[in-house]
């Protein structure tokens, strides 16, 4: 009796076998790692026992690109009258970079009117800055006008008046020379008006 039930029992009690397990881990779509690992091992009486390790790896990884330099420019001389200016720009496919450098002309003027002086040309020298039109509107309001034709002081001056297209700041004299023009007309007829009353 003891062994019927014995065997019933067996028959019912269910056995889970796997044959093979899959495992599968999946990251990313660019790398992928395939590897495969099979063990058999065989018992007596002829028992054997099987299991299959299927691993699959994928990564992407995707980097930033590498910096764009753009040309560098010194400036650190005191006898250089440059400026620099560079730019780069980077792309994941493509990477362009540039650099200028720019002309300083009153830096310019400034030091060769230094080199002039210390020669003894003083007047070159005040000449050379004159080119600049603060310079020569400066020197015209201190009543000492710049040199023309090898003319300085009041015969200066004449020329200047007679040759105003010359002038550095031509343009802003003729501005200011029109504001004149209307001022004065409005004076003169402020006095003209002022000299009827009193003969009346």
């Amino acid at each position: 009796m003891k062994t019927l039930l014995i065997i019933i029992l067996s028959l019912l009690i269910p056995t889970l076998v796997f044959a093979a397990e899959t495992q599968t881990n999946v990251s990313g779509s660019n790398t992928s790692i395939e590897g495969g690992y099979e063990q058999s091992t065989t018992y007596e009486s002829g028992s054997e026992s099987s299991s299959t390790t299927t691993n699959t790896s994928n990564s992407n990884i995707r980097s930033a690109p590498p910096t764009s330099s753009a040309p560098s420019f010194s400036s650190m001389s005191q006898d250089v009258c440059s400026s620099g200016a560079s730019v780069g720009v980077q792309t994941f496919g493509l990477g362009v970079s540039g650099g200028k450098h720019f002309r300083d002309l009153n830096c310019e003027r400034i030091k060769l009117g230094k080199v002039l002086y210390d020669f003894g040309m003083k007047v070159g020298a005040v000449a050379l800055l004159c080119q600049d039109e603060r310079v020569f509107e400066a020197m015209i309001n201190a009543g000492t006008p710049c040199p023309i034709d090898g003319k300085i002081g009041k015969e200066a001056m004449l020329l200047w008046k007679k040759y105003d297209h010359e002038r550095p700041d031509y343009d802003t004299y003729i501005k200011r020379m029109k504001k004149r023009e209307v001022i004065n007309i409005k004076i003169n007829k402020k006095e003209a008006a002022k000299l009827e009353l009193h003969t009346r």
